[in-house]
């Protein structure tokens, strides 16, 4: 055998040798991760495994000091981290030193359309997280938005599961990059607030997978979410606490989920049937005595008599420790420890305040506001003054500060210009935890509050109205009566345009409100949703141009509640305790579209300052197999005069399906930034298998073969281009 060939051969095994070194290293990582899992629970005693799967107090789960495992420390925040509370009550502890960033709540998230800034939302909550030294945190809420009266809608992302998925994914990265766990929730169907502990969720095995469980799995699968907090309500017929199809069946087996499922506060109902349906980690139980939490003592005797096996608990333990493991609790050493209120960290509100900002209308271009040739300004309205940081329950947060709209004008511009404040309306509104009998007979038309603004607008160059909700409306705990604005504010609104028709409208608020007495009275309309710490900042910046809006709505906005499907067909809030999602698929545009119902304002809307135009729609081929992915072309180009972001949308539809389909469905999407004139070439991937429809009687996903219609646009509703292909 000469030289050439045995140099051949020696490079050939040193190869072999180094690739089984690297398999046995990446191998190992894991390997060794679960042999300390297994040391630990070997070394604990049953009391001790326990005292893990319960809090100890409101927001912590005890440690075993002996085994070196800390105190595990958790914390609301999906928008932020939660001001300090007491141990054993719901009271603040008072803290001088809790104060944290505040970013715009979820819809606000999703209306930007942008997931870098997602990530950049994750990696300062990851960060601010680990500087208050918590663990995990709990977000984000990712429910659908089915209703435009549930109360928690300002908190979860949209109505539809894609947007959701492409949002939540990045965030869940990001914070858990700073060695925090996320805790996506609420897995499954909390839907509505009202009777949210005790109604009964029915759906069709489609509805599930197509549109309420995607978000979820998206989380799992591909964003890693190391913790999935379980939802109040039941899903047919049993708790989603305890229900094993759910919790074992699809999150266990099916999506391959080891993480820790835990409950929300006070929402464990047994001890066996959840021990064995998959629950970790119970939460909030409003017994006294920990030792009596259903994963308590009552845990204990349930292994010693043999209901629970010891197998188990210990599956339990595993995943908790595990879940330390990644997020470094047991090597502080390694661990982050990140940094609270930084520029960098109000920066990024910020930026997420002026991305999400909607500019719904604008009639001869009255916006962009031009300051330098204004002399005077009324801006009335509560929602002027109002800071919104502070409300909404659990996800209230103690903000570092927060910048009011008036605020914001009045350091930017009030040495060169009058600023005419007046009230407008007031808030009749109280808050009243569980109940929304607080948001009664707020309907009330103050005539001297009124007429007062109109005095005002009259002798102003321009009048801008801060209307729309508070968390007296938006808020954990109870849906809203109506989509009505409140406190008279429509009244309001149409006497101040007949007095100034230089009037816009700024509707702050995280759901839909009906806005059909004000769309044809007012020639501007924008929606700056609950905008966070630099809410006044961001909004006056898109108000003076300096920000050209680039949001787009992330769930329709109906004329009128009844135009919603819950509501279309009646079965909201339920009866006797249970609710049948009769609407099935059609959720959201996929309703208003394949109904033909024609709304206020579409999925996916929001106008410019500028102009954009969608072209040179195209596909790599027009044939494609099952197993394919069909990279979608095209061309968005600035055709205004101003720098500013279009979101491209792209939309699929089935046209002839033996099943009912939704007239189309979003399946990708891309916001692109440029400069006037500027113009860039896109690409976006959409996997065959994505155009599946889920088959009850097959239990699968099924592509049939056939066309397809692609379509190209910055709305549901408003489609630039189309074009066709063929799947074999």
């Amino acid at each position: 055998m000469n030289k050439k060939i045995l140099k051949f051969f020696a490079l050939l095994l040193l190869m072999i040798a180094t690739i089984q070194t690297q398999a046995q290293k990446s191998i190992s990582k894991e390997d060794i991760q679960e042999q300390k899992i297994q040391k630990l629970i070997k070394k604990m005693t049953l009391q001790e495994k326990v005292s893990l799967l319960h809090g100890n107090s409101k927001f912590y789960v005890s440690g075993i000091k002996r085994l070196g495992i800390p105190e595990w420390a958790l914390s609301d925040g999906p928008h932020g981290v939660r001001a300090e509370m007491n141990r054993h009550d719901w009271n603040y502890a008072g803290w001088t030193n809790d104060s944290s960033t505040c970013f715009p709540p979820g819809t606000a998230l999703a209306a930007s359309w942008n997931p870098k800034l997602a990530y950049e939302r994750g990696l300062v909550l990851g960060e601010e997280a680990r500087y208050r030294k918590k663990d995990v945190l709990l977000g984000p809420g990712i429910n659908i938005i089915r209703t435009p009266l549930c109360g928690r809608n300002f908190e979860y992302l949209s109505e539809d599961p894609f947007l959701i998925s492409a949002m939540a994914v990045p965030y869940i990265k990001a914070l858990q990059s700073k060695d925090v766990a996320a805790s996506v929730k609420h897995y499954l169907a909390n839907n509505q607030e009202d009777h949210r502990t005790t109604v009964d969720v029915a759906m069709s095995e489609r509805a599930l997978r197509e549109i309420y469980l995607p978000g979820f799995k998206a989380a799992v699968t591909e964003g890693g979410s190391y913790t999935v907090m379980t939802a109040y309500n039941k899903f047919r017929g049993d708790w989603c606490s305890e229900n094993e199809y759910l919790d074992r069946e699809i999150l266990r087996k099916e999506l391959g989920f080891k993480g820790v499922l835990m409950s929300d506060w006070g929402g464990t109902h047994s001890t066996v049937k959840a021990a064995l349906a998959g629950l970790d980690l119970e939460m909030g139980t409003d017994i006294k005595d920990y030792n009596e939490w259903y994963f308590a003592n009552p845990l204990i005797k349930a292994v010693q008599e043999g209901k629970v096996p010891i197998s188990v608990i210990d599956e339990k333990v595993a995943n908790i420790l595990r879940v330390m493991i990644k997020t470094k609790v047991l090597d502080s050493k390694t661990r982050e420890k990140g940094s609270m209120n930084t520029p960098e960290h109000q920066k990024a509100a910020y930026n997420s305040a002026a991305e999400a900002a909607v500019l719904l209308q604008n009639n001869g271009n009255l916006l962009p506001l031009d300051f330098s040739k204004i002399k005077s300004i009324a801006v009335i309205g509560d929602n002027a003054t109002r800071k919104h940081c502070g409300g909404g329950l659990s996800s209230e947060i103690k903000a570092l500060y927060e910048i009011t709209p008036l605020e914001a004008l009045t350091h930017k511009f009030g040495k060169n210009i009058t600023i005419n404040f007046v009230q407008g309306y007031e808030k009749q509104s109280t808050f009243q935890e569980g109940g929304n009998i607080g948001q009664s007979n707020t309907d009330k038309v103050d005539w001297k509050l009124i007429d007062e603004a109109v005095a005002v607008a009259k002798k102003s160059d321009v009048a801008i109205v801060f209307g729309g909700l508070n968390h007296d409306f938006d808020t954990e705990s109870y849906d809203k009566p109506h989509m009505r604005l409140p406190y008279g504010q429509v009244t309001l609104i149409q006497e101040i345009a007949k007095a100034n028709p230089n009037t816009v409208v700024v509707i702050i608020a995280g759901s839909p409100v009906e806005l059909a007495g004000i769309v044809h009275r007012v020639p501007a309309i924008l929606w700056a949703w609950y905008g966070g710490m630099e809410a006044g900042n961001a909004v006056v910046d898109v108000l003076s141009g300096k920000v050209n809006p680039s949001g787009k709505m992330p769930f329709t906005l109906p004329v009128s509640l009844e135009q919603s499907p819950a509501h279309a067909l009646g079965n909201y809030p339920g009866r006797n305790l249970k609710v049948n999602y009769e609407e099935d698929i059609l959720v959201g545009y996929r309703w208003f579209d394949t109904k033909n119902v024609v709304p206020q304002f579409p999925f996916g809307y929001g106008l410019s300052y500028t102009s954009f135009n969608l072209d040179n729609l195209s596909t790599d081929k027009k044939v494609y197999g099952k197993k394919d992915i069909i990279h979608v072309k095209f061309t968005v180009t600035n055709t205004g005069l101003r720098y500013g972001a279009e979101v491209a949308q792209i939309y699929v539809s089935d046209p002839v399906c033996s099943v009912l389909r939704p007239a189309k469905e979003l399946k990708a999407f891309e916001k692109v930034f440029l400069q006037p004139g500027e113009s860039k070439n896109i690409e976006l991937s959409i996997k065959v298998a994505d155009l599946a429809f889920y088959d009850e009687a097959k239990k699968g996903w099924v592509v049939e073969p056939g066309e397809f219609i692609l379509e190209l646009g910055n709305s549901s509703r408003d489609i630039s281009k189309t074009l066709t292909i063929n799947v074999q």
